[in-house]
């Protein structure tokens, strides 16, 4: 939806971050709140859990493979990502982040295939016949547990993927993604980035991890089998995540050490992505918007690399904390749970306003964490499908019991993005409208997501 809809729309803002839309969008007091505090909000709180769940994961690596206690594996590696995020800017961030995808995918397919070449596993035909796997990898999964196959069917089919905030897959766009949207040349290629980018997130990237993870289960059948493998391993990092870093340890030396590097660059390059991103909201949509609007770039060059230093350090602290990537994650798609919707609505709809924004984040803040501190009794899929539905209803009713933005404001918007549709029918006056996106959007993301599985399965398949 965000390729075929939304990206030629930011790029039409022609805003510098996807938080300064909102004064474009919405208007007075309550949209320059809303901006401070949602520079606050992702820059901060949402930036730091990222951080803290891909720190979770190097401190595992780096426990198991490399043998070093989490807090030395995250200040090696922070501190050469810290310097050159707050050396290079996005430009040193966009480049690196290509050197670092490649090199990740070479380490993780040649790891790949050697694991499938040890005689334990015997390539890829013995893997899928052996009885630890058959009953993981059938394309229609067992319906007689719905708390095996909602979680990881229904609810992202059905609900997660309009419903949910998540970094790197907001509904809408927005975050780096919408980053990467504004730094393309023009709207053609800020369409063809980001689907070029959904095919080598969902397509290339997925089946290294996916055999070795089928292998882990011949190898390490059971948690307790890591355990004795590892004992040096922290009890409370024990989890069904560290499968992965456990089987790089069969590979030899320097094959192991070439995939250590991928994965270190893959983190390296998440950090430094978020990092950018969440200087670039503290700086732009914070501090020079409210606390120094006439500070000199120099001094937002300093803001930047002294918000980025605090990030960092918040950001690995968590991860020493966190115990699974699942725990992570969850708490991640409560905190977003039901906002999404908005954020795919506001640019087709007058009625939503920064209200709407403020309640729906604050209502599914409380409700994320009233659900992930209280023993409810419900499972994680549960909470977040009664999160989405509460969170909607209250930003719908805000909505309506709140005034719309003044007049000139949404005009202005429509001058300005020209976003089409039955929602801005009354704003059209002297704009010159082209053909609503939407419909023809919806299918050409309909033939994209078939074209993306087609080929994921089918990547499957040639292995």
């Amino acid at each position: 939806l965000t390729v075929f809809v939304y990206a030629k729309l930011w790029r039409r803002s022609g805003v510098l971050t996807d938080i300064e839309f909102y004064e474009l969008r919405y208007s007075g007091k309550a949209a320059a709140f809303l901006r401070g505090f949602r520079a606050l909000y992702l820059g901060l709180i949402f930036n730091v859990l990222v951080m803290g769940a891909v720190s979770l994961a190097a401190v595992k690596f780096g426990e198991i493979v490399l043998g070093f206690p989490g807090w030395v594996t995250l200040t090696i590696a922070c501190s050469i990502t810290l310097a050159y995020s707050t050396l290079g800017g996005l430009k040193a961030v966009i480049i690196t982040d290509f050197v670092q995808f490649t090199l990740a995918m070479i380490g993780s397919v040649w790891g790949m295939f050697y694991i499938l070449g040890l005689p334990e596993i015997g390539g890829v035909s013995k893997l899928i016949s052996h009885p630890n796997v058959t009953d993981k990898i059938a394309l229609i999964p067992d319906l007689s547990d719905p708390n095996l196959w909602v979680p990881v069917l229904l609810v992202p089919l059905a609900v997660q993927w309009w419903a949910s905030y998540y970094p790197g897959a907001e509904p809408g766009g927005g975050g780096y993604i919408a980053q990467r949207m504004f730094s393309a040349k023009d709207e053609s290629n800020a369409v063809g980035a980001t689907f070029l980018f959904n095919v080598a997130h969902y397509v290339l990237r997925p089946w290294p991890w996916i055999l070795i993870a089928l292998s882990s289960l011949i190898i390490f059948p059971e948690l307790e089998d890591i355990k004795n493998a590892f004992p040096n391993l922290s009890a409370d990092k024990l989890g069904h995540d560290v499968a992965y870093p456990a089987m790089l340890t069969l590979l030899p030396s320097g094959l192991l050490g070439l995939v250590a590097a991928s994965l270190i660059a893959a983190f390296m390059s998440t950090m430094s992505t978020q990092l950018n991103l969440g200087a670039s909201y503290l700086v732009n949509d914070f501090y020079h918007r409210f606390i120094k609007p006439d500070a000199s770039e120099k001094q937002l060059v300093l803001a930047g690399r002294l918000f980025t230093v605090v990030s960092i350090v918040l950001g690995g602290g968590l991860g020493l904390l966190l115990t699974s990537a699942g725990q992570a994650f969850t708490l991640l798609l409560m905190i977003g749970a039901g906002t999404g919707l908005i954020y795919i609505l506001r640019w087709f709809w007058w009625r939503i306003n920064a209200y709407t924004e403020i309640v729906a984040m604050v209502s599914s803040l409380i409700i994320a964490f009233y659900f992930n501190f209280v023993n409810v009794g419900l499972e994680g899929w549960q909470k977040i499908i009664i999160g989405a539905l509460l969170t909607t209803v209250i930003w719908i009713l805000t909505t309506y019991f709140t005034p719309p933005d003044d007049e000139e404001t949404l005009r202005n918007f429509v001058k300005k993005v020209n976003p089409g549709g039955p929602g801005w029918t009354k704003y059209y006056d002297g704009v010159s409208s082209e053909p609503w996106p939407v419909p023809k959007g919806i299918l050409s993301m309909i033939l994209g997501c078939i074209s993306v599985y087609s080929f994921l399965l089918g990547v499957g398949q040639l292995l």
